[in-house]
């Protein structure tokens, strides 16, 4: 019965470092209300401006699939709107992609002429030196979930919130201190 009861708290464990690895992930909508499309002139050189994607966060892409597609390509490849050998390629007008390092990361339509129209776009996650804060005078910086000044922070509505980020850490207390008082009731 002891093997039992260790593989459950593993499993408990887990499902808490799991829930709280999520709740520092922000979903974007790519264009947000006009997702990814050709039409209707959409920049998406300044939707990409006023983000700060972070490592962990989640890139959606939703267009209708029959018009469009989606190229994860290098820089020159980018620049050029060269689609020709991309590192990646997603169809299905619903595609999700989670950022996993930090850095510029470039996608385009592969459309003929969707990305000389402007259907491309950078997520850069910028490293951390270029997001600390600066130390104040007295050598005390503010605590590192505070955004630095100058970067703005995703819009609600468009990222998850930081509302829902409190629900989860509350409901990861909840849940460390239910596991507590489990594990305190098998010995």
């Amino acid at each position: 019965m002891a093997l039992a009861e260790r593989v459950v708290a593993q499993a408990l464990l887990l499902v808490m470092a799991a829930s709280l690895q999520l709740s520092h992930a922000a979903v974007y909508k790519v264009g947000d209300s006009g997702g990814w499309t050709s039409i209707g002139n959409i920049d998406y050189k300044q939707w990409a401006a006023t983000k700060t994607f972070q490592v962990g966060d989640i890139i959606h892409f939703e267009y209708n699939a029959q018009y469009h597609n989606v190229m994860r390509v290098t820089h020159p490849m980018y620049r050029a709107c060269n689609a020709t050998a991309p590192l990646a390629t997603y169809t299905t007008g619903n595609d999700t992609i989670t950022i996993t390092t930090k850095g510029h990361h470039y996608f385009l339509c592969g459309v003929p002429g969707h990305c000389q129209a402007g259907q491309k776009v950078d997520i850069n996650v910028l490293r951390t030196s270029e997001t600390a804060p600066t130390p104040s005078p007295s050598g005390l910086s503010p605590p590192p979930s505070f955004p630095s000044v100058g970067i703005p922070a995703p819009s609600p509505s468009k990222a998850t919130s930081l509302k829902a980020s409190k629900g989860s850490f509350s409901k990861l207390g909840l849940a460390m201190a239910a596991f507590a008082v489990f594990v305190s009731g098998l010995h």
